[in-house]
């Protein structure tokens, strides 16, 4: 008999042989037949990584894709019987693929559409109400400490993350500057929203539920926090204050 592991392994490798034991009702080795399933499994991953990764595969191409995916989906197998988020290696992969060094922003991309997979997928959280910051008083706000839906994740970027990915999947043009990109979930549908590098560094605190007064300060003198309040709230990010 096959062990599962040596059978695991050759159905994920097409270099190695069919697994001894393997036969055909007629007692004839099932190679055919083994290696219909094999090519089976690595298409159903390939096509699960392609609809996981649209973007990086727009950008790289259908043929580079499909070869890198084989070189994934063999390096990572499916932990899990559920595909929707499979790729979850997908960044630290691409950051040690040598083939795909040419395009460096790569590794944040993979995991933007990561946080947008798993942001679709989080559970439901009920929002603060709109006005929950004004009704603080003024003294109590420098202690109030945040906390965000499951839905809400931080992308940081040293690249112009957020114009490139939204340049491939509604056009437009790629800006100059890094883009964190913050992805929320105010509906039925994540959102992504470019943030500046101050903005980032002050929401990262928030996230790791450092309070208001000292999360400010990471982004800096003189930064404004009203618009980085007003998109918080408008995208539902909130589900509690705390003083």
């Amino acid at each position: 008999m096959t062990s599962h592991t040596t059978f695991r392994a050759a159905l994920l490798d097409p270099t190695r042989a069919v697994p001894d034991g393997l036969q055909n009702t007629d007692g004839s080795p099932a190679t055919k037949r083994f290696n219909v399933y094999r090519n089976n499994i690595a298409v159903s991953l390939t096509e699960a990584l392609e609809a996981g990764f649209p973007v990086i595969r727009k950008l790289v191409g259908d043929t580079f894709f499909r070869a890198m995916a084989g070189v994934y989906l063999r390096a990572h197998p499916p932990k899990s019987p559920m595909m929707t988020l499979y790729g979850d290696v997908m960044p630290e992969f691409l950051e040690g693929f040598a083939p795909a060094s040419s395009v460096p922003y790569l590794p944040d991309m993979a995991r933007l559409e990561l946080a947008l997979r798993h942001s679709y997928h989080a559970d439901d959280a009920a929002p603060v109400n709109p006005d929950a910051l004004a009704q603080i008083a003024p003294d109590a706000l420098p202690q109030v400490t945040f906390s965000f839906a499951p839905a809400v994740h931080l992308v940081a970027s040293r690249f112009p993350l957020h114009s490139i990915w939204q340049a491939n999947t509604q056009g437009g043009d790629i800006a100059k500057t890094p883009q964190p990109t913050l992805i929320t979930r105010p509906a039925l549908d994540p959102l992504a929203d470019a943030l500046t590098l101050p903005q980032a560094a002050v929401t990262q605190s928030l996230m790791k539920g450092i309070p208001l007064g000292q999360a400010v300060r990471q982004g800096g003198s003189g930064f404004d926090l009203g618009p980085l309040l007003a998109l918080i709230l408008q995208r539902n990010a909130l589900i509690s204050l705390r003083t």
